[in-house]
């Protein structure tokens, strides 16, 4: 279990392995403060070959242009080493975010923890699934 919290605003990480997908699940603020040192432990969790990581992000109150670009490297360093990055929220702001930065064919996302563990490769890149 990783912690990652900084004084001004926070975030935590708590991380498991299911059936061989790391699962990163992560509540609070991704932002520039925090977002460094998030950035420093998905490339510990993506620096191996074909790397198979599940961002939880239901449980984030905040994420600003440079957590999106935490987010965004986390996803070429895991395409890079022929792995797979999936994302899990629900959140239309999020979502929107996502959209309107012009993402939304960048991430594999899902509404559920579930159906993100269940898909199967050939569901690889982008994705929003609902349900």
């Amino acid at each position: 279990m990783t912690e990652i919290h900084t004084p001004a605003t926070a975030l935590h990480s708590t991380e498991r392995v299911i059936a061989g997908t790391t699962v990163m699940a992560l509540r609070g603020e991704i932002d520039l403060l925090t977002g460094q040192r998030l950035s420093a432990r998905l490339d510990m969790l993506t620096a191996g070959s074909c790397p198979d990581l599940v961002l939880d992000l239901r449980a984030l109150s905040f994420v600003d242009c440079a957590g999106l670009g935490v987010l965004c490297r986390a996803q070429n360093q895991t395409a890079a080493r022929g792995g797979r990055l999936r994302l899990v929220t629900g959140q239309t702001g999020f979502l929107r975010i996502v959209r309107h930065a012009r993402l939304s064919d960048v991430f594999e996302i899902h509404a559920r923890l579930s159906t993100a563990l269940a898909a199967g490769p050939e569901s690889g890149g982008a994705s929003a699934t609902a349900g």
